[in-house]
């Protein structure tokens, strides 16, 4: 893969080229370094914009006031790469699909803004002042998010009107997201031989009931801003016993809910906790949905001008972050979620382009 100092973005050709151009250097997370120097110099190089540096984290702001602006998103990293580089094109024209670790998610979006970026910079006029942000560390635990420490450290970054995060969403807008809770459910027992299981009491056997109301349980559907979330309540994990000859004196159930965002975070724990009264539940990890928005004046700008219906966020992105701060977002970018982190990772060239197009005609007013 090439090296910053040879890696020289072309902002202003083609924006499937310069997809092909980001995928091409490797970044994995916690080495974006490359990719970061990479984007810095390019956005440098275009007039009217301020570039800020946040460890691999590059943010470019143009002139205006904060009620009317505009963020846009993306993050740089992408997850280890599996054989998947250098990039490649596969058939012309409206079928062509450009393969690569990063293509879906989301370097398609990002290459995205960079044009948009660079053509609304030459035009030198655009309808809403934009902040563009492109951060490391999405892929891996939440601390290490760079978008989490920009918020910490340059919180007045991510002030605006409206947010838009260039997640995959096959170039269809997706509203808010889902906010996300686990749990892990405790059954104890007491060990004893296998041979004489009477004598103990078996922890394993003990989670039946807890994945009966699992199995019996039914997931809301609610409408929240005129698009229908479609909740769900899952085990994705099951621990117990320490030898094929010992009756376990313990297991733990991990139950995973991914909540509509018409509940916070307490209301979404204190759901579960009655779903399984009775049982020792303890929180391990969470963090809240983000409400779309849409009812908001510039989000019918947005919509009006990108085209299509929206639909619901299944799962959770970063736009909770900005939803945190008061600012309402949506997702939409080039690429099938679903091919996100596969081996075989590919996106739509069409898709692409249709998305720089919309973006730029509303941006461009």
């Amino acid at each position: 893969m090439p090296a910053a100092d040879e890696t020289r973005l072309d902002l202003d050709g083609d924006v499937v080229a310069l997809l092909r151009q980001l995928i091409d250097i490797e970044s994995v997370s916690g080495d974006e370094g490359p990719i970061a120097d990479a984007v810095e110099g390019a956005l440098r190089a275009l007039p009217g914009l301020e570039v800020i540096r946040d460890g691999d984290c590059v943010v470019a702001v143009s002139p205006g006031p904060t009620d009317r602006r505009v963020i846009i998103a993306g993050h740089l990293d992408t997850v280890p790469v599996a054989g998947n580089l250098p990039s490649r094109s596969v058939g012309t024209g409206a079928e062509e699909q450009i393969f690569g670790r990063g293509s879906a998610d989301m370097k398609g979006g990002v290459a995205v803004q960079l044009s948009v970026a660079a053509a609304l910079a030459h035009a030198g006029r655009q309808a809403r002042p934009v902040t563009w942000i492109f951060y490391d560390n999405e892929e891996v635990e939440a601390a290490r998010n760079g978008l989490g420490r920009l918020a910490r450290n340059r919180p007045d970054l991510l002030a605006g009107e409206f947010a838009v995060l260039c997640e995959p969403s096959n170039a269809r807008v997706e509203g808010g997201c889902q906010g996300t809770l686990r749990v892990d459910i405790r059954l104890a027992g007491r060990a004893a031989h296998s041979a004489r299981p009477w004598v103990g009491s078996n922890a394993i056997h003990a989670a039946a009931p807890v994945l009966d109301r699992l199995a019996r349980y039914r997931a809301r559907e609610p409408e929240v801003d005129g698009l229908t979330y479609r909740e769900g309540l899952s085990a994705v994990g099951i621990r117990g016993g320490i030898a094929g000859n010992v009756i376990p004196d313990e297991c733990v159930v991990t139950v995973n809910y991914r909540f509509a965002p018409d509940r916070d975070l307490a209301a979404a724990e204190a759901h579960v906790r009655e779903v399984f009264d009775g049982f020792d539940v303890t929180r391990t990890d969470g963090s809240p949905g983000a409400r779309p928005g849409l009812d908001r004046p510039v989000a019918a700008e947005f919509l009006a001008a990108v085209g299509g219906e929206p639909g619901p966020k299944f799962g959770w992105t970063d736009v909770s972050r900005f939803s945190a701060l008061g600012v309402p977002a949506v997702n939409y970018g080039p690429g099938d979620p679903l091919l996100a982190h596969t081996d075989d990772e590919h996106t739509p060239a069409a898709q692409v382009r249709a998305c720089r197009e919309a973006l730029l005609r509303w941006l461009a007013g």
